[in-house]
């Protein structure tokens, strides 16, 4: 018998290896033959490598259909969210209560007709990233076969802690739970005592930012890490909805949805340097150095010199010197977070943890599904103001977070992850808030302290001031301030600085390095819409722009859903029918040297003998002296046989 394997071409012939398919137990259907064709595997000199010249990676862009201009922009990209975002900004400045208006208007239209849709939506991306996880298709690298991780594990851990740290957390890090509690509690909870308000509120906090938010990050990073580290595609959102679109998504179609993935990032980078800007002013008013912290002159100054300092990185090409400062940033904050532990109520606070986390398990769900269907217009505001801001904010942050943590992701499996984008970043929320909002719910409300200083005219607390309230009562409280200041300030730049950085390889084609000028002119407008949300409402027109911007992303997130399914099946069958066939060669080619060795004693001669000396219809009359002479032997050995039984017939008698 042959060694050698069967050539799959021959399917069907004589000698040809059954179906993979078949041996896996799976098939592929018409869905699946479809999604094949759509994602026809890349030559490798058009893949993307992390080792090509900015040369070499705008040949291969070009030969996978991206459509670079002059300036190494995609004119169909660039221009017109320039054009859209910069009016907006400029109507904003120039003509800011007519701004306001129709952002309030916007809003709450929104939030009256697809309110039920974000909560729905938010909520199925934790089911869906649940189920991928634990499905076969967890098993799926992010990456070629031989690919490995590019950072150690906890390094890969500690850039996902530094992707779950910025401005929101430090803003609302003392506000938020002290809001729920004391000050503007759901209008759903009804009246409660001390420990259920403040249990309730801790609760709803973590619902804001933890599992949620890092559910609809997972989608877009997963779907980013596909297309990017397996596929060889370029960093751009269009490329995930290739198992749907095929060829398509290098048309209009792609365009509009890169455009929208800009809108969203560049109006969730302004609500954060927005929020970031009246942090540090409320910061620089409790040292002393400013009176009037809610001064909008003084608010727009800060956003200048801060995008001044980030448009410095940016030109110098400062990229490891913002790394370093990244993730001095972060040590920064944990020096924070600890001295807030061990300074303060070091023993509520810890308890306050354990309970914390216990009202998030037992009220998730149902936090999750609220969509103030009982409470009226009451809870219609209160939830624009909360919830649903929070889930616009996110799916607008999402190609920004999503670009960050596909690209250190390489070398992942898919149930890797998941896991680690969920866990990491939820664990590192839930103690920031149980240590620092537990600190302003042990001053203000166990021990009942006057806080009508935190409050603003029309009884709403100041967030933004809060932190550093709660840091004045502790020992090194001014050094604490500073450390505070510090601390957001440089979340600002390399906010600005990386969110530049994404919105112009979504504009530049998904190259990893665009041209500087492109990148300095989205710095600058990301400062200029900041600027004119805040001239046009303040924090209310912030959050208005990011639920907005949301709302049509929402729907691509949710579509790609469904891409990432798809690719993973057609993924996962390949896998199959590859893992099958290797095993047949090998079975084959074990049963071909070994099959004498493991069966010739118990299988008759005579019966490979008159196999091979049967003929056909076609060769009856050929010459049978070969057959002849091959039944010599195996008459003599029947012969010899019978001879040797008779033998020991005898010997036994």
């Amino acid at each position: 018998m042959s060694s050698s394997q069967p050539d799959p071409s021959t399917e069907g012939g004589p000698g040809a290896p059954p179906d993979p398919a078949n041996l896996a137990g799976e098939r592929p259907n018409a869905v699946d033959d479809r999604t094949h064709a759509r994602m026809a595997d890349l030559p490798d000199e058009q893949r993307l490598h992390d080792q090509d010249s900015d040369e070499r990676i705008t040949d291969k862009l070009k030969a996978q259909g991206v459509r670079l201009g002059r300036g190494m922009i995609t004119p169909s990209v660039f221009w017109p969210s320039l054009i859209i975002v910069g009016a907006f900004a400029i109507f904003g400045i120039f003509f800011p209560e007519a701004a306001d208006t129709a952002l309030l208007s916007a809003q709450g239209w929104i939030v009256a007709t697809f309110g039920w849709w974000y909560m729905l939506v938010i909520a199925a991306f934790i089911v869906f990233v649940l189920v991928i996880s634990f499905s076969k298709y967890g098993k799926i690298k992010l990456g070629g076969p031989n690919d490995k991780p590019e950072f150690s594990t906890m390094s890969w851990f500690t850039m996902l802690f530094s992707a779950g740290m910025g401005v929101g957390l430090i803003f609302y890090g003392t506000g938020e739970p002290l809001i729920f509690a004391e000050v503007n509690p759901n209008p759903g909870w009804g009246d409660g005592d001390v420990a259920e308000m403040s249990h309730m509120a801790m609760a709803q906090t973590f619902v804001h930012w933890g599992l949620h938010p890092w559910a609809v990050y997972a989608v877009i990073g997963l779907a980013i890490a596909y297309a990017v580290h397996r596929r060889g595609r370029p960093v751009s959102i269009r490329w995930a909805f290739e198992p749907l679109l095929g060829d398509r998504v290098k048309g209009w179609i792609g365009d509009v949805i890169d455009i929208l993935a800009i809108f969203g990032t560049l109006f969730g980078i302004a609500t954060s340097l927005g929020l970031g800007a009246q942090q540090i002013a409320a910061g620089l008013s409790a040292i002393g150095v400013v009176e009037d912290s809610g001064n909008t002159t003084m608010l727009i100054i800060i956003i200048t010199v801060i995008t001044l300092l980030a448009l410095v990185s940016v030109v110098s090409g400062l990229g490891r010197g913002i790394k370093w400062l990244s993730n001095f940033n972060i040590s920064l904050a944990g020096v924070l977070l600890i001295a807030v532990l061990l300074l303060g109520p070091t023993l509520f606070l810890i308890q306050n943890l354990v309970e914390s986390m216990g009202a998030y398990l037992s009220n998730v769900a149902s936090m999750s599904f609220d969509v103030q269907a009982f409470t009226g217009q009451e809870g219609q505001d209160w939830s624009s103001a909360w919830t649903l801001f929070y889930w616009g904010w996110w799916i607008a942050w999402a190609p920004f977070v999503g670009v960050f943590i596909a690209r250190i992701s390489r070398g992942r499996t898919v149930r890797e992850f998941i896991t680690a984008v969920m866990l990491v970043p939820f664990t590192v929320g839930i103690v920031w808030f149980s240590i620092m909002g537990g600190s302003s719910l042990f001053k203000y409300v166990l021990n009942d302290t006057d806080m009508s200083h935190l409050l603003g005219e029309e009884g709403s607390l100041l967030a933004e001031e809060t932190l550093f309230d709660i840091l004045g009562d502790l020992p090194l409280g001014s050094i604490l301030s500073v450390i505070a200041i510090i601390v957001i300030a440089i979340f600002f730049i390399t906010s600005s600085d990386s969110g530049s950085l994404v919105v112009d390889m979504l504009a530049s084609g998904g190259h990893p390095n665009p041209p500087i000028w492109s990148r300095v002119l989205f710095a600058v407008l990301e400062g200029v819409l900041a600027a004119a949300l805040l001239v046009a409402g303040g924090l209310t027109a912030l959050q208005a722009g990011s639920l907005i911007t949301a709302l049509p992303f929402s729907v691509l997130l949710a579509i790609m859903c469904v891409a990432i399914v798809r690719a993973f099946r057609v993924d996962h069958l390949q896998l199959s029918q590859q893992k099958s066939a290797e095993e047949y060669y090998q079975l084959s080619d074990r049963l071909a040297q070994d099959f004498d060795d493991a069966f010739g004693e118990q299988v008759d001669h005579r019966i490979d003998y008159r196999l091979e000396a049967t003929r056909g219809i076609f060769n009856r009359g050929r010459d049978q002296s070969s057959g002849t002479a091959t039944a010599t032997q195996p008459e003599e050995g029947s012969r010899s046989r019978r001879r040797r039984g008779k033998s020991k017939g005898k010997d036994d008698g």
